[in-house]
């Protein structure tokens, strides 16, 4: 997982530079930055937390034997929480961004600029980091969890902390999935008007269907990805005795320990699908759809052809047998 995830993610940016600095690509530049920079974020999230993981599994040894101080836990902790609010966040930001530029074309084209992307995403990034050092300061925690390999901020007692994370990941859920309905209206209602139009226009339709194919996987990739995990938060946080792991390390675990395992493994996936889902495979999907409609039209064709041909020779051969006779 981590090595298809740092492949795609450096594909993607490659990329994503090549766009950048191709001709023509000034009106799609604050969108390819916030492209640019959700696969750097997610890249330089696998490096620094899977090889931890993997290291300790491959150890056999536990945690507090690696990590007497408990720093790495820490560290992991934060990585963690940077690494997992920010693509919400840049992904939220990319469905503002589309949704103006759809909607709002005027004031998108006078207001935004790469240089107002860029204090954007740096905002967005620098908010991140804030919010992950808060256990610094005394709100909030970081600690092991089940099955001893990996850290993550503890929803025990409580923590309010736990439960502003969740709370912000689901706001940035509801917001990037709000902003692309939006956009997806938008879009649908302009391609009904040109369809209505004398010249529909067949590169507009094209753009439009990527778009849309574009939003609605990115709407469902982000939701089975995270809602889980922050779900379980929000639950484990609400309801007292709703930490089924708590103690893990002193008693057999519950079958429930591996719900929290189970979502933090969907919301590390979706590190990995993000390319795809944002550059790589809507140019290969859409590649191979162009070529096998191409494919069925040249069939169709091919086949009317045969069967005009076909009863064009059968009237020649009756108009010949009624001329001799």
């Amino acid at each position: 997982m981590m090595l298809t995830g740092v492949a795609g993610n450096a594909l993607a940016m490659l990329l994503v530079s090549r766009s950048y600095r191709a001709k023509g690509s000034r009106r799609k530049r604050s969108f390819l930055l916030c492209i640019g920079s959700l696969a750097l974020t997610d890249m330089l999230g696998q490096l620094l937390t899977s090889p931890i993981v993997i290291s300790v599994y491959l150890s056999g040894r536990p945690w507090a034997a690696m990590d007497p101080s408990g720093r790495l836990c820490d560290f992991f902790g934060f990585s963690m929480t940077v690494f997992g609010l920010c693509p919400l966040l840049i992904a939220s930001a990319m469905a503002v961004e589309r949704a103006l530029a759809i909607r709002a074309p005027h004031w998108y084209a006078s207001h935004m600029s790469p240089r107002a992307t860029e204090r954007g995403l740096a905002a967005i990034w620098a908010a991140g980091v804030a919010f992950a050092l808060l256990p610094l300061a005394g709100l909030g925690r970081y600690a092991l969890q089940w099955p001893g390999t990996w850290c993550f901020i503890s929803t025990a007692g409580g923590s309010a902390f736990a439960a502003a994370f969740a709370a912000l990941g689901l706001l940035s859920l509801v917001v990037t999935g709000a902003c692309n309905l939006a956009t997806i209206e938008a879009l649908v209602s302009r391609c009904r008007a040109k369809a209505g139009a004398a010249q529909p226009g067949s590169r507009w339709g094209r753009i439009a269907t990527e778009t849309l194919l574009q939003l609605l996987g990115i709407m469902c990739v982000l939701s089975a990805c995270w809602a889980p995990l922050l779900v379980t938060m929000l639950r484990m946080v609400s309801e007292p005795l709703a930490g089924p792991c708590r103690g893990w390390q002193r008693w057999e675990p519950r079958r429930e320990c591996n719900l929290p395992l189970t979502a933090v493994r969907l919301a590390s996936l979706n590190q990995i699908l993000d390319p795809w889902v944002y550059l790589l495979l809507r140019r290969i999907l859409l590649r191979k759809c162009r070529q096998a409609a191409s494919a069925v039209s040249h069939c169709s064709n091919a086949t009317e052809c045969r069967d005009r041909d076909r009863d064009r020779a059968l009237t020649l051969s009756q108009d010949i047998g009624r001329t001799a006779g």
